[in-house]
């Protein structure tokens, strides 16, 4: 009896090992990095004009690629496409300013975060001395824009009910509507507001930066896959000490020297 129960665990481990090694011991076997990503979201993965997809994520993946000694394969696809990508093996990896909650995390595991942003606004600039919080936008004389589908969506529907909403089916659109005085305020993540202010904002408006929700963002890997998260957390932390993760930051928030390549 002994010997069967021994037999019987040997067999177990046997299973488990063969169903999955872990995502860095496959990576570093295969030699390439797969990572799955949406390459939309300003500054963290987008196009350039040569075609490139570049941004503050991608660098933050160049870095994590080199340490592990392998190749990196960036893979473009739609953002509802992500998850169900991982989960049949397309990609190792999931990079895609992708936020941590309860849903997503019954199926993927995630890293810790390795940035937090949130819901902020863009406001009219002749409204500066009359709106300093999303709380005084709460009037049926404003009218709130933002993005179909998305957090900032929600947020107005929920904490500006009694203003007027209007949705657009492009972040840009709805952020220009404000630039061109027919809305006043524009709610939407606080990274595409920074850069957008710049890009878009024509010295018409104004950013009011203190986030309105906090929104932790960090890579997800398949569930179960405690090493591979264990190693991501040690690889954030290294360049977080060496100064590589501010270099990478200072970049692509602090400058805007990039933006001359986009489109």
């Amino acid at each position: 009896m002994k010997k069967l129960l021994t037999i019987l665990s040997f067999c177990v481990v046997c299973f488990f090992n063969s169903v999955y090694a872990g995502m860095v011991e496959d990576v570093v076997q295969r030699g390439s990095l797969k990572v799955g990503l949406t390459p939309t979201y300003i500054p963290f993965e987008m196009t350039n004009k040569q075609g490139e997809i570049i941004g503050f994520e991608v660098d933050i993946l160049r870095s994590m690629a080199k340490s592990m000694g392998v190749k990196l394969e960036l893979i473009s696809v739609s953002y509802d496409g992500l998850i169900p990508g991982m989960l049949t093996g397309k990609f190792d990896l999931i990079a895609s300013g992708m936020t941590i909650n309860q849903q997503r995390n019954l199926k993927l595991n995630f890293s810790e975060p390795f940035i937090q942003t949130g819901q902020t606004l863009i406001i009219r600039k002749d409204l500066d001395h009359k709106v300093k919080s999303y709380k005084d936008l709460n009037q049926e004389q404003y009218r709130i824009t933002s993005q179909v589908g998305t957090t900032g969506e929600v947020l107005a529907k929920k904490y500006m009910n009694k203003a007027q909403y209007y949705g657009y089916n492009s972040e840009a659109e709805a952020f220009l509507e404000v630039v061109n005085g027919k809305a006043d305020a524009f709610i939407f993540d606080e990274t595409y507001n920074v850069i957008a202010l710049h890009r878009l904002g024509n010295n018409k408006v104004l950013h009011l930066d203190q986030p309105i929700t906090k929104e932790p963002i960090a890579f997800a890997v398949m569930q179960g896959d405690y090493d591979s998260v264990n190693w991501i957390n040690n690889f954030l932390n290294q360049i977080k000490n060496d100064g590589t993760y501010n270099q990478i930051y200072n970049k692509w928030f602090k400058k805007m020297d990039w933006l001359k390549d986009m489109e």
